[in-house]
């Protein structure tokens, strides 16, 4: 199973339903590539892969700054995970190859 590629999530937060897209490519155990909201495009860092899981952060600057850390499990065309967003707790997010 390969994260490599162009994804479409939905991210469940408590503030509503966020649409993101994210563009990433695997090499090894490493992940690297931009997550793009409506608040801009911004670097994946810390990637990480084992197997079907995957570890990553990004650091938000809009609307305030903050690190979000992302857990994901890839089955085919299909990604699901959830994002740890600080105060704002656990969100759950699904989405599926772009």
């Amino acid at each position: 199973m390969s994260y490599t590629g162009n994804w479409k999530i939905i991210i469940n937060t408590p503030m509503g339903d966020q649409e993101n897209s994210l563009a990433l490519s695997e090499n090894a155990n490493k992940l690297t590539g931009t997550q793009t909201s409506m608040f801009g495009t911004i670097e994946i860092l810390n990637g990480d892969v084992n197997g079907n899981k995957a570890t990553w952060t990004i650091e938000m600057t809009s609307p305030f700054a903050m690190t979000l850390e992302f857990s994901a499990v890839v089955d085919r065309d299909a990604i699901e995970g959830i994002v740890k967003a600080g105060a704002f707790g656990e969100s759950r997010f699904k989405g599926s190859r772009a």
